[in-house]
């Protein structure tokens, strides 16, 4: 499953994603990878403020991994939802 994620809030989208398609709850991706549920759920609303050790232990706990490449080139109508 790849997914663009452009801002925090993609990026919490996108662990959800990653979770709900692994068919766990946010209490098992918190007892997996010893962040809070709580903290999870902020962050899958919203990830704005998270630590990026977070991130990265969440991404480890459903087997995900971070692949920076050049942005694609989008419409200017696209852009203004990263704004």
């Amino acid at each position: 499953m790849d997914q663009i994620a452009r801002s925090s809030k993609d990026m919490g989208q996108a662990l959800r994603n990653a979770r709900k398609a692994q068919q766990m709850t946010q209490a098992d991706l918190a007892t997996r990878s010893g962040i809070w549920q709580r903290t999870i759920s902020t962050i899958e609303t919203n990830a704005g403020g998270a630590k990026l050790d977070t991130i990265f232990d969440l991404l480890a706990a459903l087997d995900m991994e971070i692949v920076v490449v050049p942005r694609s080139k989008s419409a200017p109508e696209d852009l203004q939802d990263i704004f």
